[in-house]
């Protein structure tokens, strides 16, 4: 007899492993495909990977839990997990710093999911092609439909001296950047959020887990170029970084 899994299970699975359907490009892209699938048997799934040329140059890697949540030990695994696997692949050239961060409130929104979630909130959004020969998008977001075209996102945007409102279905696979802005509902909204997660995880037997921390960045040398690196700072998180940890 072969048991089948439970609803809870399958679900969370296919929540796991939910498309992105806006991803980066570039070398960005090709380190995102070595990152998701270590990330994935983390039970993370990535948002996003931006390389800067912050402290010589900074590997960013955004994940996050499926439920949108992530703390620092899951910050320290994915770190531990992803560094060999990096030096490995050699997917940077010169020395850099790996940092692991969670999404952040003003976050960026990639999946499906993301869009639904983030119903009722501000956002701004870049089409790669034009609508109605505009690209930059910012207005309130209604609601997500799947249709011939794939999946849309309808936004609702202040016209006319902010007097007036206009509905535009945003189709995601001509969209080139979309996420929100920090607005104060957006901010009481989050809290709300993590104090949930707190008290949800509060009621298991192991310690509820820190949500908001910055950890010190090391700096990661690629193991084939032995490059120096010198007069590192740590440099303050910013609004789109969330919690962080490096290597």
């Amino acid at each position: 007899m072969i048991d089948s899994p439970s609803p809870q299970a399958a679900d969370a699975v296919e929540a796991l492993d939910e498309p992105r359907l806006i991803e980066d490009a570039g070398p960005a892209l090709r380190i995102g495909r070595t990152a998701a699938p270590v990330l994935r048997d983390l039970g993370l799934r990535l948002v996003r990977v931006k390389i800067s040329a912050a402290g010589g140059a900074t590997l960013q890697v955004m994940a996050e839990r499926p439920d949108g949540t992530m703390t620092i030990d899951d910050c320290e695994r994915a770190s531990e997990a992803l560094s060999p696997v990096f030096d490995a692949a050699n997917v940077m050239a010169q020395a850099y710093r790996l940092e692991l961060s969670s999404p952040g409130i003003d976050r960026p929104l990639v999946r499906r999911s993301d869009f639904e979630r983030a119903a009722g909130h501000e956002a701004k959004i870049e089409m790669a092609t034009p609508i109605d020969g505009r690209k930059r998008f910012r207005g309130r977001i209604e609601g997500v439909e799947t249709g011939a075209e794939g999946v849309s996102v309808r936004l609702v945007i202040l016209v006319d001296d902010d007097k007036t409102e206009a509905a535009f279905d945003l189709p995601v696979a001509g969209m080139g950047e979309a996420r929100l802005v920090l607005t104060e509902d957006l901010i009481r909204a989050a809290l709300r959020r993590e104090k949930a997660a707190i008290k949800e995880a509060k009621r298991r037997p192991d310690a509820a887990p820190k949500v908001r921390a910055e950890l010190k960045i090391k700096p990661k040398t690629n193991p084939k170029r032995k490059a120096a690196v010198r007069g590192e700072a740590d440099t303050p998180a910013g609004p789109d970084e969330g919690e962080t940890h490096g290597r």
